[in-house]
């Protein structure tokens, strides 16, 4: 049984055909052009605006004209992760998807349900001819998981909704009305490289299988960050081994746990056997310290060519000091909703080598001023590296409005429907694209919503395939009585 087999297939079917387009954050052109002939195929009004997304537009139900207009968005990007074995190409390659009891997975990458299950089910709206509803318009954004760019750049005349209907929430029965706002932290430092010392030996150590995990919704589990576990095997080589760094190069993108790392060293030819030993001892160290939570942790040295050029010794130690300084994870729970995060940074990408050294942190906070501090934290500590730190992508958090009138329908009609399992009404930490939605346009009412997706931004992304019915079923029904 394939996926094109499950129902809804008007979710489904259309799920499919993105699994077959490939859609990596920051390579779109694929997708946007497939999004486009879709709708034209359809005959569904559809176009992209200058801020690469894509807005179509379907007339009311005869009757419903007079209805106000709802927007279903999701966003067109998917994550590209992978696990170490697989060979698979995010900009040339279809996901490979498979079903697991109740769950569709995908082959050794992430599966694209974030938030691909978001577009298949607007495709499934737009295309029915038999639904009822009051007019309707889709916003599809670009880049949602790198930096935001469709929402950062929508102008203030391209929407004419009254209500967003944002479809990229991961728990059924969930109404999402706020969310936490972030900030790219840059770090650069360009640097000369040395030769190495005569006699020297170069070594490869490589970090991985981890599970890594959505830097928002999962980065209060406890789960480890490859950069900071690296950071700390290699000060401590650097210290009793005289290692010298070469290059570092752990995780690629800002808003998913690093999986992995990878370091090269040089250290005197006669202290192999002691840096093997420090790798036998900190694999020990490590999965006990994450037992429970990482399961599948591999550690290993293995020798490898010599390099032209190090780092040189004052810089390496000054970022060095400062990977094992920086804060990652949570800093603290909202201290009126102590279940839900408020503050947190991931220390996503570090690149060392060739004369750059470049760290990449997302911090995000539902707080303006704890933003601010985080932000200040982070600089002071790679300031005194001696790095550049710069800012960019920056969104606000979204301000819960719990008076939202579409709310309110919302939890209604679901517990009308599903009164087993009552709808709950939530804040996340998850950066949602609503917070700059409804700043240019804040006259919406604005709610966050979908099926159950589950550690997403990973290899182990999974779609619970029973709660795919019930959104569906429960989104033709609201869309019916709004």
């Amino acid at each position: 049984m394939t996926i094109r087999e499950l129902n809804p297939k008007a979710v489904w079917e259309n799920f499919y055909l993105l699994t077959q387009v490939p859609r990596p954050s920051g390579h779109l052109e694929k997708v946007q052009q497939f999004l486009l002939q879709w709708a034209a195929e359809r005959g569904i009004e559809a176009f992209k605006d200058n801020a690469e997304n894509i807005v179509m537009r379907k007339p009311a139900t005869p009757g419903m004209e007079g209805r106000p207009m709802a927007t279903l968005q999701a966003h067109m990007d998917m994550v590209p992760q992978k696990t170490d074995d697989s060979q698979h190409n995010f900009e040339t390659d279809p996901i490979e998807t498979y079903i697991d009891g109740e769950w569709v997975r995908a082959k050794g990458t992430t599966l694209g349900s974030d938030d691909g299950m978001g577009v298949a089910a607007i495709m499934g709206i737009f295309e029915s001819k038999d639904l009822k509803h009051g007019p309707l318009e889709a916003l599809i954004t670009a880049d949602e998981e790198t930096c935001m760019y469709g929402v950062n750049h929508l102008a203030a005349d391209t929407l004419k909704g009254d209500i967003l209907l944002n479809i990229d929430n991961e728990t059924l029965g969930e109404f999402v009305i706020g969310s936490a706002g972030g900030v790219n932290i840059n770090c650069s430092l360009g640097y000369k490289e040395v030769a190495p010392d005569e006699g020297d030996v170069a070594v490869k150590i490589t970090l991985k299988n981890l599970r890594g995990g959505h830097s928002g919704l999962e980065i209060n589990e406890g789960r480890a960050n490859a950069n900071k576990l690296m950071a700390r095997l290699v000060r401590q080589a650097i210290i009793d081994d005289d290692a010298r760094l070469v290059s570092w190069l752990g995780g690629n993108m800002r808003n998913a746990i690093p999986r992995t790392a990878e370091v090269v060293l040089t250290i005197p030819a006669e202290n192999y056997d002691d840096l093997s030993e420090l790798v036998d001892y900190c694999r020990e160290t490590f999965t006990a310290e994450y037992r429970g939570v990482e399961e599948n942790l591999t550690l290993f040295i293995e020798k490898t060519d010599l390099p032209a050029g190090v780092v040189p010794a004052e810089i390496q130690d000054n970022v060095l000091d400062a990977l094992v300084a920086c804060h990652d994870g949570v800093l603290r729970n909202i201290p009126s909703i102590p279940s839900v995060v408020e503050t947190s940074s991931n220390l996503g990408i570090v690149k060392i080598g060739a004369g750059e050294a470049s760290i990449l942190i997302l911090a995000r906070s539902s707080s303006e001023t704890m933003m601010e501090y985080i932000q200040e934290m982070q600089e002071s500590c790679f300031s005194m590296a001696g790095m550049k730190v710069t800012y960019s992508g920056q969104y606000g958090a979204w301000q819960p409005n719990f008076d939202s009138p579409i709310t309110a329908k919302m939890v209604e009609v679901y517990n009308r429907m599903y009164p087993e399992t009552p709808a709950r009404v939530e804040v996340c930490h998850a950066g949602l694209e609503c917070s700059i939605i409804g700043g240019v346009y804040p006259k919406m009412d604005l709610v966050s919503f979908g099926p159950t997706l589950r550690s997403p931004h990973t290899p182990d992304e999974r779609c619970l395939i029973p709660s795919v019915e019930k959104f569906w079923v429960f989104l033709t029904k609201l869309l019916e009585e709004i």
